[in-house]
């Protein structure tokens, strides 16, 4: 991996991680403030050991020393301070670090939380430009990374408290030991910043790197079925491979450059100590300070060279916070949110008149999927949407579902403007059923109720009449079947009468399938349909189809082509009105079949 040619300043750095930490630290004050306590305790206990240290030197060992003092009446003093301030530093560290992993932990919990409610909240539009796998790496990594600063953030709070501790007691001690002091500590601390500051892009780098390899993991599974059938593993492993590498080649480049600041840094402190150490015995021989002062101040800055190097470990993951949060920020920054009114739902149990007027949509800017649509269509009216390849049905169905927003007109709901509705009232009146069914890694009951409470009458009357009755029979544990991932388990078709079934124990007034039963073999497909009308269900039905016998099923019938309704009415009207209609009509017959022709020569 290249390295940037390009930093950053030292303080965008520092303010973009000051900025963050804010962030933070206002989610959760107490937390950090226990930590910080607990930091500032442990700082408090050393800088009180080094005092303890320099007191038994003056008074029990240099005595005892030089004319064989007593030092029996002191030494116990001395050993019960010395247990004082090491149960001190203990309690500090026990707290500092208990009360920093609950605010990382819970923190991390937050974001993650509040990644996915925002997500949720955006349109499908947005969701269309995004990598699913990214999506992934943000929610995990990234947020890992972005929070990491938190667990090591208290400690070096502490650490800095301890410096200007330190410092303002070596200088109560001698005034030129503690300047040569500060000036060490600030010399430290430098070279923590420069470290930090020359790490922060390559972190940037690594995490870009991270998100695209989570987007290969991602395609690499989702499209299992795919890379084996067509015997691609070894293709879709070496582009893995070569992305894993990348991201090991930047983890590596990153902890090189670090570590060579680090080798510096533990240096640092031991240099420091001998200059004090020379320095403060010319300063004993000057009668300014004791011995003990000087043992009071080299042991006290031995005790800094551990601490003093974390502000260096935080600021270094500072940085990486940065970066990863620069990835979950750019998720918070989008604001293409689904707009919603106020409008309830109605229970009335009869189903619901839909019009569109002057209906645009576009997906991009220059690209018109759908155009002028003017619609009508009365309650409990079973409409077939027809039409080529490309023409707009599935757009038109997700329309009607609102899981798009036209980009001119609107589309009302017994004279309800859909985008009138408040937040999850809209699907109590209308269910949506796509091609693709999508399972969870549930039961059979699970799928269809999906948490809410249905009476187990409901439960087998939707089955029924989604036509899965049969074959949820014969799953080993009925109802309480596991499917599996995605339905892993089941066919195709099941799938779809499943998916079908979760929107009919709902009861909609509009169901909308958007080619919701392509799966299933024609005469199944059918009775389902059968069924749906002999049900009496409260429900306007929009469908997309494609075979004859279900078009004729239609009350009425919608033929969109060239990204325009072309016509409307009975299935005879079109047929005679139509020449489009009936040539497609007519190559769907024919499709039909050859399918069972061929489907007679198998057997």
């Amino acid at each position: 991996m290249e390295s940037p040619t390009t930093l950053p300043s030292p303080w965008s750095v520092l303010r973009d991680g000051t900025r963050l930490i804010a962030r933070f630290v206002r989610l959760h004050p107490w937390a950090f403030g226990l930590a910080v306590f607990g930091a500032a305790s442990y700082a408090a206990a050393i800088v009180a050991s080094a005092q303890v240290v320099g007191w038994l030197t003056d008074r029990v060992i240099i005595p005892v020393l030089d004319g064989g003092a007593d030092y029996r009446t002191k030494l116990w003093a001395g050993v019960a301070a010395l247990v004082g301030v090491s149960l001190w530093k203990a309690l500090g560290i026990v707290l500092r670090r208990t009360a920093a992993g609950w605010l990382q932990f819970r923190t991390r919990q937050d974001v993650r939380n509040r990644l996915l409610e925002h997500q949720l909240d955006l349109e499908l539009a947005w969701f269309s430009q995004q990598s699913i796998g990214d999506l992934l790496a943000v929610a995990d990594s990234d947020t890992d990374r972005g929070t990491g600063v938190l667990a090591p953030l208290p400690y070096a709070t502490g650490v800095m408290l301890l410096l200007f501790g330190s410092a303002a007691m070596v200088t109560a001690i001698d005034v030129w030991l503690g300047l040569w002091s500060l000036i060490g500590l600030l010399v430290i601390v430098a070279v923590d910043v420069k470290g930090a500051w020359t790490v922060y892009p390559l972190w940037e780098d690594v995490q870009e790197q991270r998100g695209r390899l989570w987007s290969l993991a991602h395609e690499a599974f989702d499209g299992a079925l795919t890379v084996k059938s067509l015997g691609r593993e070894q293709m879709v492993s070496d582009r893995f491979g070569v992305s894993s590498d990348d991201v090991r080649d930047g983890i590596i480049d990153v902890n090189s450059r670090w570590v060579s600041y680090q080798a510096l840094i533990r240096a640092l402190p031991s240099a420091l100590i001998l200059i004090l150490i020379y320095a403060g015995a010319s300063r004993i021989r000057a009668g300014a300070i004791s011995a003990g002062d000087l043992v009071t101040v080299t042991y006290l800055l031995s005790l800094l060279a551990f601490p003093v190097q974390l502000i260096g470990f935080v600021l270094f993951d500072l940085s990486a916070s940065i970066a990863g949060w620069k990835r979950v920020q750019r998720v918070f920054d989008a604001d293409e949110f689904t707009a919603y009114g106020d409008l309830t739902a109605r229970d009335s149990g009869v189903a619901a008149a839909i019009d569109g007027r002057n209906v645009h949509f576009r997906y991009r800017a220059d690209e018109v999927v759908l155009g002028g649509v003017e619609m009508d269509l009365k309650a409990g009216t079973t409409l077939a949407v027809v039409g080529p390849t490309g023409s707009g049905k599935s757009t038109l169905t997700m329309l009607l579902a609102r899981l798009w927003d036209p980009n001119d007109g609107a589309i009302h709901l017994d004279g309800r403007d859909v985008r009138s509705f408040a937040r999850s009232e809209l699907p109590q009146e209308v269910a949506y059923v796509a091609q693709n069914a999508f399972l969870f890694d549930d039961t059979v009951a699970g799928n269809i109720t999906l948490g809410e409470e249905f009476s187990e009458e409901e439960l087998t009357t939707a089955i029924r009449l989604s036509g899965a009755a049969d074959f949820v029979a014969e799953l080993p544990d009925g109802y309480d079947t596991r499917l599996g991932e995605r339905g892993a388990s089941l066919s195709g078709g099941q799938r779809q009468r499943i998916a079908l079934a979760r929107a009919l124990i709902r009861k909609p007034r509009l169901m909308v399938l958007d080619d919701a039963t392509s799966a299933v073999d024609p005469s199944v497909e059918a009775e389902i349909l059968r069924s749906l009308k002999r049900a009496e269900l409260p429900s306007t039905i929009v469908m997309v189809a494609y075979r004859p016998a279900t078009i004729r099923l239609a009350d009425e019938v919608m033929f969109i082509d060239d990204k325009r309704i072309a016509a409307h009415g009975t299935h005879e009207e079109l047929l005679a009105g139509s020449s489009g209609y009936a040539e497609l009509v007519q190559a769907y017959e024919d499709d039909a079949r050859r399918r069972a022709a061929e489907a007679g020569r198998l057997q």
